[in-house]
């Protein structure tokens, strides 16, 4: 039986939270080692930055700035392939942006980018736009109010 590379891989990160600046260079020689990147290599990126976000925030340590620009150049890349955001794209973007329930600064502008290179996009990503841009509002309003109280 054959070891299932993605397991293998998440749990060794769990050793140390932190993603080196030289792992970042080890993922990127091998994950664009045919040219391009494709959704399973994406996906995996997204697991490791959910595992190590999740043992670096128990730690209040921030993810490498590196393996951030990584994982958005990945996505970016996989997702404007072709150039256009297609209904399919924006419901994957959804679901792996949306897996922690939030969309952080990084995760937003990422959106913005891709709108602003693609050569077109789907209604449903129109609509993504709007639906994460009233929910970032509605959050600062209430992290306003809140900060206001005190």
């Amino acid at each position: 039986m054959a070891a299932d590379w993605r397991k293998v891989a998440l749990a060794a990160f769990q050793v140390d939270a932190q993603i080196s600046d030289e792992t970042v260079k080890v993922l990127k020689k091998a994950l664009w080692a045919d040219g391009k990147i494709d959704v399973d290599e994406v996906e995996f990126l997204i697991d490791l930055r959910n595992t190590a976000a999740k043992r670096l925030k128990a730690k209040g340590e921030a993810l490498n700035a590196k393996f951030e620009k990584l994982f958005f150049d990945a996505i970016e890349a996989n997702v404007l392939g072709d150039g256009k955001i297609s209904a399919n794209e924006t419901h994957w973007l959804r679901k792996a942006l949306l897996a922690d329930g939030k969309i952080d600064d990084s995760e937003w502008a990422l959106l913005e980018r891709l709108k602003k290179k693609a050569t077109s996009v789907a209604a449903e990503f129109d609509a993504l736009l709007t639906e994460f841009k009233g929910k970032r509002e509605a959050a600062t309003l209430k992290a306003a109010k809140a900060a206001a109280k005190k």
